[in-house]
């Protein structure tokens, strides 16, 4: 069994499923396919990382897992911010994505910050 609760997993999965549809719904240029790109990596990156934590071999990996997830969710907040200043993507798809992503953010700064007070308190 892993060290995270499947709810996590299912959140992370869904979202990168989210922003592959989102993606969709830019426009067919430079400029979307650009966004695209990023915006998928860093979504489905979240997902990808925080699965690897699952699997993590110690408490160390573990953390370091999660805070790559949590970089690439705030990394996908500046690509949702970007397409919606660009006026790329409609603001109730960007709103819903950044919503979702900003949770993700502080839920994964919650078991990073958890991980490494276990970390020192095991010296």
């Amino acid at each position: 069994m892993g060290r995270l609760t499947g709810d996590l997993k299912e959140r992370t999965l869904q979202f990168g499923v989210d922003a592959l549809a989102a993606v969709a719904e830019l426009p067919n240029d430079a400029r979307g396919w650009t966004v695209a790109k990023q915006l998928c990596r860093a979504a489905s990156s979240i997902g990808a990382n925080v699965w690897e934590a699952d699997a993590a071999y110690s408490d160390a990996d573990f953390a370091h897992k999660i805070s790559i997830a949590r970089k690439e969710a705030n990394e996908t907040q500046y690509w949702l911010s970007l397409a919606i200043r660009a006026e790329l993507l409609p603001a109730s798809t960007h709103a819903k994505l950044t919503n979702e992503a900003e949770e993700l953010a502080k839920i994964l700064g919650t078991i990073v910050r958890k991980t490494q007070e276990h970390l020192a308190r095991k010296g």
